[in-house]
């Protein structure tokens, strides 16, 4: 066993002294790219700002109409791990918020500090103010998820889990608005900026509540047995909209059984508290609470019509309904999802995401479409075979934002002028892209469609490197597992980086295939929720085991050196495939993935009740079955094994169990263990480490 040491400062490759890399700068040169996030806009005039990461330094830019010229607004210099989340801008459109700090992508502690440079004093989670013009940044108070008030003077925000309050120019200290039992959040402002609305979470239930501005006492919102979310204003303030999901509790049910998980949607008016049931989801599978970006993406916007998202037929779709009542108008018909949903200032419009156009490989793809909020049918406004998502519009309903990718160019923010009948999309932020990223040297990915053993037919994303020959070749298998990768650059930082990784491994002559496996999404209901998946029966690995298959057939790829990697649940099918078919999948880089699914299952089922689910066994058996660790007698792949100890989304000691286990039978591997970051590798050198990491346990294994 080898052990690849992270002492914080430097990282010797495998391959230093064998000068392998002499004129070669390494994955370093496929990670200069810079990752725009946080699009957001004014809700008056014409004003944008957004967020970049590079190398590590995240910082916020603006742009504002006519010209939108990029402006960077902050200047961190530090590839310190503090990430940029909750940015916006005031309404009259003279300041720009942000948080700083946190991880806000984990299953536990999320938002908590994070400290992957080792600092004797811990960095804080702080909400920050700058205006739009430029000048000093102003350090509002810790705290999290800000928003600012209609009157742009004062910003509300959750710290210690309860609603506080501070002046946006720092004029008067930050105050606790209120104290009630359990977490606070959802915060919104009413119309008239006097109340805020919000939610207390209570464990088993959850309430929504009003704080009104020189009122002694807070009002609750039709209080219940029930876990009330997502609540919003109705644009005149007399009303509200929420989703309403059953509390906790009742007999223990079936544990591998498909169940409908039920919502509805509720209006109260506020004066006179009368409560109506507006519309409940059908009580089918696919009628269930929707899971993809956004959750049920509730919005009251203009004409009274009340907004969602429902699955409900195979599909997540956007739906219209009146807030009198009635039936649901579908507003997004089609074979395709929709993601990243936003509503403009007059709140006519929504703006989104999707995977839809004229190609039949737009499937693999994201473009930006808009919808009138009472009239159903798309408008699709970026079609090709580029990548666009996350739109905004601006306030004054003449632009619409976006981030703009190709399978080469990396992500960077663009604009269309809603005004021309010429929507070509202005790419605002060419000049932003780094010079020394090889974007000439990346290869286009194909689609590929296989089928599995039982018939399930499988998409994946061919990387094929250049040249004759039979190849050396690696399946990539993602996360999540509600993820689906794209013909090019992906939306999320994290699967940046696995584009780029996969880039780079072709540059070195490895063909890579990325399975886009059943679980995620992007091809319905049915492929994102299957049966018999997951800890009920890992049908999933089907489509890992035929994409090794359907490589063995190919005249590009040498059928003895068929290897795999991924992250998180892509680590749990990397460790599944070592261990159930080392013969396809001879080597494999498993990085922070889940090892043994009995452990959530048994915390999370064996209470202090005495009724058990009338199938736990049954379920703690399968989960064991369906657990890489089950088949640690057949693992003999080498392996290399990547996690770090302050992940917030997969226990640190799956990893450390799998490597006693691997010692004991006497398994080839090799570790990196890094300090104190978490899943989604907040500080830049780690990033670059974890994927040269990759690469250079692959080249070692099957290019000596």
């Amino acid at each position: 066993m080898k052990q690849l040491l992270n002492n914080g400062l430097l990282y010797f490759s495998l391959f230093f002294s064998t000068g392998l890399f002499a004129q070669d700068l390494g994955f370093s040169n496929y990670k200069k790219y810079l990752f725009p996030t946080e699009l957001t806009s004014a809700s008056t005039g014409g004003k944008i700002a957004w967020a970049i990461d590079s190398a590590g330094r995240r910082n916020v830019y603006v742009a504002e109409a006519p010209n939108f010229l990029p402006r960077k607004l902050t200047n961190f210099i530090e590839d310190d791990g503090q990430e940029i989340t909750s940015l916006s801008i005031s309404a009259d459109g003279n300041w720009v918020v942000f948080v700083r700090g946190g991880e806000h992508s984990g299953n536990w502690e999320s938002g908590s500090p994070v400290n992957p440079t080792f600092e004797l004093s811990a960095y804080k989670v702080q909400i920050i103010a700058v205006p739009f013009e430029g000048g000093k940044l102003i350090h509002i108070s810790e705290g999290d998820m800000p928003i600012i008030s209609p009157d742009s003077k004062q910003v509300a925000f959750i710290k210690n889990g309860q609603a506080w309050l501070a002046s946006i120019n720092n004029q008067s200290a930050a105050k606790n608005l209120f104290t009630t039992r359990g977490n606070v959040g959802s915060l919104e402002w009413s119309p008239s900026g006097g109340q805020l609305l919000f939610v207390a979470n209570r464990q088993d239930h959850s309430i929504i509540g009003i704080y009104s501005s020189g009122l002694q006492k807070l009002q609750w919102v039709a209080p219940s047995f029930n876990k009330d979310q997502s609540p919003h204003w109705s644009p005149d303030g007399h009303s509200i909209v929420f989703i309403r999901t059953p509390g906790t509790g009742g007999a223990p049910d079936s544990i591998l059984s498909r169940k409908h998980s039920p919502w509805s949607i509720h209006t109260v008016e506020i004066t006179t508290g009368k409560n109506l049931q507006l519309w409940k989801a059908p009580t089918t599978l696919r009628g269930s609470y929707p899971t993809t970006h956004g959750g049920t993406n509730l919005y009251w916007a203009a004409n009274n019509q009340i907004v969602f998202m429902s699955y409900e037929d195979g599909w997540p779709h956007l739906y219209a309904i009146a807030a009198s009542g009635g039936k649901p108008v579908l507003l997004t018909p089609g074979n395709y999802m929709v993601e990243h949903v936003q509503i403009s200032a007059d709140k006519h419009w929504l703006t989104f995401s999707a995977n839809t156009g004229s190609d039949n490989q737009d499937i693999e793809r994201r473009h930006v479409a808009r919808v009138a909020v009472d009239k159903s049918g798309i408008e699709l406004l970026t079609p090709g075979t580029g990548l666009e998502w996350t739109p905004v519009f601006t306030g004054d309903g003449k632009t619409l934002a976006f981030f703009s990718a190709t399978p080469q160019r990396p992500p960077i923010p663009a604009i269309i002028d809603l005004t021309r009948t010429d929507r070509t999309p202005q790419l605002i932020g060419q000049s932003l892209i780094h010079p020394e990223l090889p974007q000439s040297q990346f290869v286009i990915p194909k689609q590929v469609v296989f089928a599995a053993s039982d018939g399930v037919k499988v998409h994946a994303d061919l990387f094929e490197a250049p040249g004759a020959g039979r190849k050396p070749t690696i399946v990539y298998v993602h996360g999540g597992p509600p993820r689906q990768m794209l013909l090019g650059w992906h939306y999320s930082d994290y699967y940046s980086n696995a584009y780029s990784s996969n880039q780079y491994l072709v540059s070195k002559g490895f063909n890579v295939l990325v399975v886009n496996y059943r679980l995620g999404i992007g091809y319905g209901f049915d492929y994102h929720k299957p049966a018999n998946a997951g800890a009920a029966g890992a049908a999933e690995y089907l489509d890992i085991k035929a994409a090794g298959e359907w490589l063995k057939q190919q005249a590009f790829v040498d059928p003895s050196k068929i290897g795999i990697y991924g992250g998180s649940y892509g680590g749990y099918l990397t460790a599944l495939a070592l261990a159930r078919d080392s013969k396809l999948f001879v080597a494999g880089v498993d990085i922070h993935g889940v090892h043994d699914f009995t452990v959530n299952l048994l915390a999370g089922n064996l209470n202090d009740k005495y009724e058990k689910a009338p199938d736990l066994e049954k379920a703690i058996k399968t989960a064991w079955q369906s657990s890489p660790v089950a088949s640690i007698s057949t693992w003999k792949s080498p392996v290399l094994i990547i996690h770090a100890d302050d992940d917030r989304n997969v226990r640190f000691n799956q990893s450390v169990d799998l490597i006693k286990r691997l010692e004991k039978k006497t398994v080839s591997y090799e570790t990196l263990m890094i300090v104190d970051d978490t899943h989604h590798w907040m500080k830049h050198s780690n990033a670059e480490l974890v994927y040269q990491a990759v690469a250079d346990y692959f080249i070692k294994a099957f290019k000596k």
